[in-house]
């Protein structure tokens, strides 16, 4: 098991993310919440993993925080919650966030995110109830800022494509996107207002 990555982040683009570990390119794959913290690509960073085992591949997720993390593998051992499920939960609710609908019973807010029903929902609140007692801080790996790298594609096209690799329809991604001001430039602060107006509607 792979338990952490450091490395120079070589590329990002939404939810997929390279990391150059002496000489060996890892592709990860990383909620929103994680890539908010990422420094320019050619930047230093630390990461925490955790890897998925399938028939037909090897996925390894990172994140910024072990708590980030540790939520992620309780997701997993929900009933019909999979790795990218768990994703975009963690994408769209801060863990805070996320612990407080578990708390108050919020099944309207979790099924604002794509791919939860109202039946996964009030599965979550039965099954995690137990479990994010006692759910503390347990730290977090630092991301320092700096480095350089220019990205490819722009910033709208970016923030669309990880929109609908996070489960969006490209209808509603392209509704979402319409309703950002236009003066904001990151690809990082464009997904993070389109989630936020996608768990206010």
């Amino acid at each position: 098991m792979i338990g952490f990555l450091r490395g120079r982040l070589t590329a990002k683009q939404p939810p997929q993310l390279v990391i150059d570990v002496g000489g060996v390119g890892y592709e990860l794959e990383a909620p929103m919440s994680t890539f908010y913290g990422l420094p320019q690509a050619g930047a230093d960073v630390h990461l925490f993993t955790h890897l998925v085992v399938r028939e037909d591949a090897h996925i390894l997720f990172g994140f910024g925080t072990e708590r980030e993390r540790r939520l992620f593998r309780e997701l997993l051992k929900v009933s019909n919650v999979g790795p990218k499920l768990a994703l975009a939960l963690l994408s769209g609710l801060t863990v805070d966030a996320f612990l407080m609908c578990i708390e108050a019973q919020d099944i309207d807010t979790l099924v604002r995110t794509p791919g939860v029903g109202r039946k996964t929902a009030e599965r979550l609140v039965v099954e995690m109830r137990d479990r994010v007692k006692g759910f503390g801080d347990t730290g977090q790996a630092v991301l320092p800022s700096g480095g350089t790298g220019e990205a490819t594609i722009g910033p709208q096209a970016e923030a669309f494509s990880a929109l609908v690799a996070l489960g969006y329809k490209p209808a509603e991604v392209t509704r979402l996107l319409k309703a950002v001001d236009a003066s904001v430039q990151t690809t990082e602060e464009i997904i993070r207002r389109a989630l936020q107006a996608a768990v206010s509607r």
